[in-house]
C-alpha cells in the first residue's frame, strides 16, 4: 500500500515537471516570435532549434538568444 502512494507521488511529479516543461517551452516559441531580429533568418533558426529540440532549445534561447533580438518599442541598452 505504501508502494503506491510513493508511486502516485512520483507520477504526479513527473507531470508537472512536464507540464511546466511544455509551458516554458510555449513562453519562448511566443518570445521568438514577438522580437525583432537584424536578420529574418535568425528568428526562423530559433525557432526551428525551440521546436524540433523542445525544452533543450528553449532553454539554450534563453540564455544566448533573447540578447540576439529586441521586443517592439525596447530601447537596447549598450
Amino acid at each position: 500500500m505504501i508502494f503506491a502512494g510513493i508511486w502516485l507521488v512520483l507520477v504526479c511529479f513527473g507531470v508537472a515537471i512536464a507540464t511546466a516543461a511544455t509551458v516554458f517551452w510555449i513562453i519562448e516559441i511566443v518570445d521568438v516570435v514577438r522580437r525583432q531580429f537584424q536578420d529574418p533568418l535568425l528568428k526562423i533558426a530559433w525557432l526551428l532549434i525551440i521546436v524540433f529540440t523542445h525544452l533543450i532549445g528553449a532553454l539554450i534561447y534563453f540564455f544566448i538568444g533573447k540578447q540576439q533580438g529586441i521586443l517592439p518599442g525596447e530601447v537596447r541598452r549598450i
